[in-house]
């Protein structure tokens, strides 16, 4: 007789086989995927300011876009999440629509970092991509796609130089810092972030990484590798599942004082909603970002709840003010198939109108 969960000893024997079958398939499978690599496009560095490199994607044709797109990424993850592989690559999407994409690829910081602050990421490093691609392609302003913490740099960016910025898309980018529903936000805003950086100087890449593990503990720690299993004798499947782990640990530390002042203005001070968000010597008020905006954010976001992404249209100057809401996680908005089809279409299509 079953049990209230219809567990019976001919299906864990059932099961135990079926586990022991995949078990033995799992060398010949890993055999079978050997190494694999990450990025399905081809680019070329453009512009280099130390470790932070400006790449320019090469589609399969010449862009027909006129204006540049710049992507900027996080600093906490490796910005590859957007070209991962041939069939998970919004940059293929928007390569195949003709825009000509860009991406600023902020490197590794060691030591010799520790004391870059906020100023050298928005300004010197992003403002010197921005102002290289307006050079070489003899236009006042260009297009940016800003991505997570990337998007609250481009949002600086635009409320600075709102003159360099033609047309804004944002993608899980936090603008409220305290909603409700933002565990991560609540966790750092009794964080001794002084003691934490005069302690550690540049912050490791694994101890942020166990703290986004622990969002969701028995998902990100026990459910997904336990489905490995099932997984095991399918060679295809199990490099995906490889790759992205690659992504995931391959993070680089947070260089001291940057993080110190974005955690301090961002985090706790709420600084796109309060106020206080200093870059220099000029405070940033998201008033002044007058030109089109797009603001694409997941509806089952652990990291950055909708709410804290739907803020910005309170807040933003401009009128032409866009919403895009996916059905999918943080991470869903990049690789799952129904990102490919419509974020890239989503994007190219709001920009062709405002071309």
């Amino acid at each position: 007789m079953a049990g209230p969960v219809h567990i019976t000893p001919e299906r864990v024997a059932e099961e135990a086989l079926r586990v022991q079958r995949k078990l033995a398939a799992a060398a010949a499978t890993l055999r079978e995927v050997g190494d694999f690599d990450y990025g399905a496009t081809e680019k070329q560095e453009v512009w280099r300011d130390g470790k932070v490199v400006l790449y320019r994607y090469v589609g399969d044709k010449p862009p027909t876009a006129r204006v540049p797109l710049l992507i900027v990424y996080a600093l906490v993850n490796r910005p590859y999440m957007v070209d991962l592989q041939h069939d998970r690559s919004i940059v293929k999407g928007l390569l195949a629509r003709g825009e000509d994409v860009y991406i600023l690829d902020w490197g590794y910081p060691d030591r010799s970092d520790r004391f870059l602050i906020l100023e050298d990421y928005i300004e010197r490093f992003l403002g010197g991509a921005v102002d290289h691609l307006r050079r070489d392609a003899g236009l006042d302003s260009i297009n940016l796609l800003g991505i997570c913490q990337g998007g609250t740099f481009a949002l600086s960016y635009a409320a600075l130089h709102p003159e360099r910025v033609r047309n804004l898309v944002t993608m899980v980018t936090p603008v409220d810092f305290h909603t409700e529903g933002n565990m991560l936000a609540h966790w750092t805003r009794d964080l001794d972030v002084d003691l934490f950086v005069d302690t550690l100087g540049n912050v490791p890449a694994d101890m942020m990484n166990a703290c986004y593990l622990t969002l969701k503990p028995w998902r990100l720690l026990v459910q997904k590798y336990v489905g490995v299993v099932d997984i095991l004798d399918d060679a295809a499947a199990l490099e995906d599942f490889l790759r992205m782990e690659k992504w995931i640990f391959d993070s680089p530390d947070q260089a001291g004082e940057a993080f110190r002042q974005y955690v301090k203005q961002f985090y706790q001070g709420n600084g796109f909603v309060n106020g206080g968000i200093v870059i220099g010597e000029r405070e940033v008020h998201l008033g002044m970002v007058d030109m089109p905006v797009l603001n694409i954010f997941a509806e089952q976001d652990h990291l950055v709840p909708p709410d804290a992404s739907r803020a910005m249209r309170g807040l933003v100057g401009t009128q032409d003010y866009s919403e895009l809401s996916f059905r999918g996680g943080h991470i869903g908005i990049y690789v799952s198939g129904r990102a490919q089809t419509q974020v890239p279409a989503a994007i190219h299509d709001w920009l062709a109108e405002r071309a």
